[in-house]
């Protein structure tokens, strides 16, 4: 039986004799040579010879090639017409798990830690004014009146209640930076914190409130979020994530990253240590002002009885600890022997509730 053999080098075929021999297709040179393949490394490739003959390849050689017209050889290779695995299939899976990983490596590690350290070297200007554009994208993002941006909440004897009753938690403590508490007209049960000491109460929280010392015990823990930069330091995160992602997916500077930003800041998932902190510091602050620490612990009741442990505001404040060890551990903090009052009167806490009008 005959071929020629083209060793991929040279474009002159050779001629050689081939034989079957000990699970081997072997080629013999007329110098005396010989090359073995072994039969299952014997591949044929198609539609290259057409009718005359048929072109065989060795798998491990990607080079060579042996073209045969004496198409009974075929019968005696089992494995000629079975397609070979992609090379380097197992290189490209550990490069592309090595990929995720260090994708992970960076949203998950190295920009939290990147974010914790920088925020403590933004000027406060510079955090204020991130707090001051970060809050008008929100209210342009929650706006759907078709009147953009959504209304803050401005009515006189409203907003000199709600003064009252920062003047009153801030008592002799000094909070180390201008705190801005502003009400947005919209009906989201919800409160978060933003850079540079802004705080943000949603119009919802407070008509949901079962009186004035919940929306105290929120404005309280929403302090404490912006006396320790947690928002700074979340800001920095969410923007360094939408970096690396905006690297893998396009471009994340458009729209889209505003909305993306503004998500992640209104329902803000501190840290364990971020939110006990911020708790802690509501306890100090409430008993310090002579409401009772409890309210913390009403407020969180309150909200997950009316809308459970997935919405509004409850939903904002469920990350580690449990919603029920912190309800105990607010209503720890009450001394049985101490004398509480409530945090505004009622004439304040009705014209907080028409601050909207």
């Amino acid at each position: 039986m005959r071929g020629a053999y083209f060793d991929g080098d040279s474009p002159v075929a050779q001629g050689v004799s081939l034989t079957l021999s000990g699970g081997a297709l072997v080629l013999s040179f007329p110098e005396g040579d010989s090359l073995s393949w072994p039969i299952e490394e014997v591949r044929q490739l198609p539609d290259v010879a057409g009718r005359e003959g048929a072109v065989l390849r060795r798998v491990s050689d990607p080079l060579a090639r042996l073209f045969v017209t004496d198409l009974s050889l075929l019968d005696h290779l089992p494995q000629r017409n079975r397609r070979n695995p992609p090379k380097g299939r197992g290189r490209l899976m550990a490069w592309a798990v090595a990929a995720v990983a260090a994708v992970g490596l960076q949203i998950f590690v190295l920009v939290p830690l990147l974010a914790d350290n920088l925020a403590g070297f933004i000027p406060p200007e510079g955090e204020r004014a991130l707090g001051e554009a970060t809050l008008g994208q929100i209210r342009e993002a929650l706006d759907d009146t078709g009147m953009s941006p959504l209304a803050i909440c401005e009515a006189p004897e409203g907003v000199a209640a709600l003064d009252r009753l920062i003047a009153r938690l801030g008592g002799e403590r000094d909070f180390g930076q201008q705190v801005t508490v502003s009400v947005l007209d919209h009906e989201m049960v919800n409160a978060f914190a933003l850079p540079g000491g802004f705080v943000i109460l949603f119009r919802g929280l407070i008509e949901a409130a079962n009186g004035p010392d919940e929306v105290a015990a929120v404005l309280a823990h929403e302090i404490g979020h912006v006396i320790s930069a947690d928002p700074t330091r979340h800001a920095l995160r969410s923007a360094g994530s939408i970096g690396v992602l905006g690297l893998l997916f396009g471009d994340f500077a458009g729209g889209a990253a505003v909305l993306f930003l503004t998500e992640r800041l209104i329902s803000a998932r501190y840290s364990q240590a971020a939110e006990t902190g911020a708790d802690a510091f509501a306890h100090e602050v409430l008993a310090e002002a002579g409401i009772s620490p409890g309210a913390l612990g009403d407020m969180f009741a309150s909200m997950r009885e009316k809308y459970g442990d997935s919405e509004g505001v409850t939903a904002h404040f469920l990350t580690h600890p449990s919603l029920g060890t912190r309800i105990e551990a607010a209503r720890a903090e009450v001394d049985p022997e101490a004398s509480y009052s409530p945090s505004m009167p009622a004439a304040d806490w009705a014209a907080l509730l028409r601050i909207c009008d």
